[in-house]
Formats: C-alpha cells, structure tokens, sequence
C-alpha cells in the first residue's frame, strides 16, 4: 500500500508541475529532476529511499535506447553518416579533451578517470534538445540538423562507453559470465536476432490483439537487455541491439507507437528519480565549488563546440546556436556516473558532485538559448537595412506577389507555358535561396505602392496574390483593388476568415489553399470506403459548390459570433441532406 500510495504521489505532482515548466519554457526533463527534487529525501521527504525506484525507472532509458535503435535504419544513418560521425565524433572528443584536461590537472582525478568524466560530461542532453528545437520550430534550420546529428552520434556513443567503464575500474562486475561470452552473445544475436523477430511478430500479428503485441515489444527489449546483462553487458546494449535489428521490420512504426506510452512514462519517472538521489545537501556545503563545476562545464562546452564548428567553416550565428543548444550534460551521465560509482572509477562523493552539476547545467539551458536568441536579435539589428531589389525595365502580363510554395508553382507553371512574370517576395532569405535554383524573383514587399508602380502592375493584366501572411495579403490586396482597378486579382486565401476577408474587398477569384487537396484526399478516403468513384466524384462536387454557397451567406455575418455558429450548424444539416439526395440520385440511376 505505501508503494502504492508513492506512486500516486509521484504521478500527482509530476501533473501538477511538469506542465508549468513546460508553459514557461524550460523543459519537461527539467520538470521532472525539479518534481524529484521537491519530494525526494533532500526536500520534503515524501519519499526517503529513492534508490529502488531509481532502479526500476532505469527501464526508462532501456526502452529510450531501443526506440533510438528502432530509428537507425542503415538508409537514413547512411545518409546522415558525414554530420553524425563527422562533426558528431569532433565535438564528442573535442569537448571530452578538454574537459579531461580539466578533470586531470584542476580536480586532481586519475587519468582513467579523467577520461571517463571527460567524455560523460561531453554528452548532452536529447530528451531535452531535441523537443525544444522542435518547439522552437528549429530543428529543419541548419544548427537544429547538426544538434540532431551531434546527439545521435552521442547516444551511439553510450553503448560502448557502458561497456568500456568496468575496464577503467578496480569494482568487480557482477556478471556470471565472462566477458567473451557476452560478445559472442551480441554476435549470435546479431545474425539470427532479425529472421526470428521477424516471425515472432508475424505470428503475433495473425492474433490481431494489440494489447499481445505491446506485450510482445515489452518481452522483447527486456528479454533481450537480461540476455545482455548476463552475458557481462549493459541491458542498455540489449533495447539498443534489439531497435537496431527491428529498424528495417515491417512492424517498426507500430513497435515504437506501443513502446512509446511505457517509455515516456519510465523515462519520467527516472528523471524524477535522479531529482530525488540528486544530493542538493552539497549544493549548501560546496556552493561555490558546484557552481564554480557548473559554470566551467558551460563555458568550456561551448568554446569548444563554437571554435569547432567555425574550423569546419560554420557561420558564427549558427556555431554560436549550435553550441549554447548542447552546452549541457545529458540524461545519460546519469546512468554513466552511476555505473563509474559502482565499479569505482570515481568515489561516491565525486559522482553525487558531478550528478548535481550535470543537473544544473539541465537547469541552465532555457537560459542559454534565450541568450543566444537576444545576441542574434542584436545582430540582426546591427545589420544595414537592404534596400528593395532595383526592378525589371519591361512590364510583365502577371505580377506575382509572395514566391513561397504557392507562388513558385504558379510560376513554373507560366514558365512553361512562356508567360513573362514578375516575381515579388519580402523575405530576403527565400529570394536568396529561390535565386540559387536559378528563377528570377525581386526582393520587395508588394504592400508599399510605389514598389507596384516599379514592377510596372499597371501594365499587367493579373496580379497573383500569394502572400502567406494574412495581414500583409489584406494591406496588399486593398492597395492593388485601389490604385490599380483594372488589373484582375487571383488571390491564395489561408483559411475561411482570409477568404471573407478577400471576398469583403471585392476579389472573387480566391481560394483557400488547402480545399483542392483536402478534396482530393475526402475523395480517395470515399473510395476506399467502398463507394462507387463517380459517387464519390459528385459528393466532392456537390460539397464544394455548397461550401462556396455556405461561405458567401456567411460573409455578412462573420462579425457575429452567435449566428455564425448557428448558420455553421444549419449548413451542416443542408449538406447531409445534399449528399444523401446525391446517394440516392445515384442509386435510382444505377437501378
């Protein structure tokens, strides 16, 4: 019942907080180490031995590790070969290097264990990274793909170091067999391991429960993470070599949906662990020292990572990004520094000491990345302004204004078809990088009157609106109808208040941008359903022409809320009774 009743304390304030961290931006992980923090034995004691739960959330990182595995397809880590074991082996070294140079001659460490703390504090953190960037919407940048490369490379990294730390040190292992064994073990796997999977799930599969199947997941990783254990390895090594051998399977996407609850919540409740056995009492006792390690870990991670990566020719916005975002030490040290412990590589004091700095530097981070975002922020406000690009001195039949993937398409569409276009687009970035690919686009914004007068639109006969930014499309569309009343509009709407917005102005020639295709998808998904494709063809049909009625009632009362809601409810019944009388129409017709 207490295990119970701390359970249910754990969950409770981990709902309770874990979000708020989120909303501010800090991070879940960093939620989680603070949940741990609060109740464990060094803040209000709810609970006092955190150390078999420490063990069992350990799964955690297991199953974190076969999910890892189950995303290294020989392709894709083929194709990512130069940035992961490139620049990802650089930094990793680099910063180990440094560190144990650090750890030599400053902490007075042993060369064995200098090496060890050199490379774990090299490693930073992905369950943090990686989520940030992605909220951030950074990860497609160029820093967000080599931050991706960089942390792959390191949690491949993990594997063999696990296996490396015993040989550092004077503990004894606790394997039953010896180490020999335990390679010809991962050798044996490694050949049959994928045909006998294979089958296994396949015979699962004909059962069609999915409950059998995440049981069969779950027997897998751990059945072959114990195999490794007792072959004198990490069970870390077993999920790994398991994800690896189901990366190419058929079953790998519904694998890694049936591992992912149990993973996310385990890897949780190992943060939440690590915050509990995390000795903040050395934080009172040595504050000026663990500050002193967390500020140099900092420090030295990102010189290194930024003088290294503008070696290899990298911008210094992006190296300086690119090393603020990995600049703190990763949930494996975690586990690494655990194992250091155990086979006395470092003494328990000196792993309780750097356990709290990496988790210090996992509270710094929001931190970093917001001071990375200001130094940007200020260099891009020392920049001189670029002046509008110089236009055409001939007059074009269309004006194109926004070249993103809508305009570009209607471009290359002209192109062929041998129609003179000009080309506008506000965001000097895209007009760099359109250019490269060898289509002719002006840098201005078609939302300032004398830039239309210089592209000579009062010579065209259509202007294309394809501006993505609602607001700027509107200032633009009014500017055009206004001043240049002759020339007809074809207009990109966004969603159905751009498209009332548009229609408000005047310009009927305007659609939404995402109705053709999401026709075309409702159309495919009726016939894959079964019914008849010309059934199906004309409900489309029947739909849009009623959504384009529905929308043109709805435009005198977009201001009120209260009859918008009630005229959305009404159309709803309209256009049930349309498509069943198409349904029927059909029938009596096929009858």
């Amino acid at each position: 019942m207490q295990s119970l009743t701390t359970f249910a304390a754990l969950l409770l304030a981990s709902v309770l907080f874990v979000p708020l961290f989120k909303r501010a931006g800090l991070g879940t992980v960093l939620g989680y180490l603070a949940v741990g923090m609060l109740i464990g034995p060094f803040g209000v004691k709810l609970v006092r031995d955190p150390d078999n739960l420490l063990h069992t959330a350990e799964l955690g990182v297991v199953l974190l590790l076969f999910v890892i595995g189950l995303e290294l397809k020989p392709s894709r880590l083929w194709a990512l070969r130069r940035p992961v074991f490139g620049l990802g082996a650089l930094q990793l070294f680099g910063v180990a290097a440094a560190l144990a140079g650090a750890g030599r001659y400053l902490l007075g460490l042993s060369l064995p264990a200098a090496s060890v703390v050199g490379i774990i504090l090299a490693l930073s953190s992905t369950a943090f990274v990686l989520p940030t960037l992605a909220e951030r919407r950074e990860l497609s940048t160029r820093y967000g793909r080599e931050a991706f490369a960089i942390l792959l490379f390191q949690d491949l990294s993990v594997i063999p170091l696990l296996a490396l730390i015993p040989l550092f040190g004077t503990g004894k292992s606790t394997a039953l067999t010896h180490p020999a064994v335990g390679l010809g073990l991962l050798l044996v796997v490694a050949v049959v391991g994928r045909p006998l999977l294979d089958n296994l799930f396949r015979y699962v599969a004909r059962v069609n429960s999915r409950e059998m199947f995440t049981a069969a997941a779950l027997v897998t990783v751990l059945g072959l993470a114990l195999m490794m254990q007792a072959g004198g390895l990490s069970m870390s090594l077993g999920a790994f070599v398991a994800g690896v051998l189901l990366a190419d399977s058929e079953f790998r996407h519904e694998l890694e949906a049936s591992i992912a609850p149990f993973q996310g919540l385990l890897l949780g409740l190992f943060f939440m662990a690590v915050g509990m056995s995390t000795n903040l009492g050395l934080l009172v006792q040595f504050p000026m020292q663990i500050l002193g390690l967390t500020a140099g870990l900092i420090l030295v991670k990102v010189a290194v990572l930024y003088v290294l990566r503008r070696l290899m020719g990298g911008a210094a916005g992006d190296a300086r990004m690119l090393a603020l975002a990995l600049a703190q030490g990763g949930e494996f040290a975690f586990v690494l520094f655990d194992a250091a412990q155990s086979f006395r590589v470092l003494g328990e004091v000196q792993a309780d000491k750097l356990t709290l700095v990496v988790a210090l530097s996992m509270a710094a981070s929001p931190l970093l990345l917001l001071i990375g975002d200001r130094l940007a922020r200020a260099e891009r406000n020392k920049l001189p302004v670029r002046a509008f690009d110089d236009m055409p001195d001939e007059s074009s039949e269309v004006v194109i204004a926004g070249f993103g993937r809508v305009g570009q398409i209607i471009g290359r569409l002209l192109l062929a078809r041998g129609v003179s276009f000009t080309a506008l687009d506000a965001d000097a970035g895209q007009v760099d990088t359109v250019r490269r690919f060898g289509l002719k686009v002006f840098y201005g914004d078609a939302a300032h009157l004398d830039l239309l007068h210089a592209a000579q639109l009062s010579q065209a006969k259509v202007f294309v609106l394809a501006i993505d930014d609602v607001e700027a499309s509107l200032r633009t569309a009014e500017l055009v109808r206004k001043h240049f009343p002759h020339v007809q509009i074809v207009a990109r709407a966004r969603n159905r208040f751009h498209a009332g917005r548009l229609m408000d102005l005047g310009i009927e020639r305007q659609i939404r941008e995402t109705l053709p295709s999401s026709l075309e998808m409702a159309r495919w998904t009726l016939e894959l359903l079964h019914e008849p494709p010309a059934l199906a063809e004309q409900m489309v049909s029947r739909f849009a022409r009623h959504d384009a009625d529905v929308l043109a009632r709805q435009q005198a009362i977009s201001h009120d809320e209260g009859k918008l809601i009630q005229s959305s409810l009404e159309a709803r019944e309209e256009l049930a009774q349309i498509l069943e009388e198409a349904r029927v129409a059909f029938a009596r017709k096929k009858g």
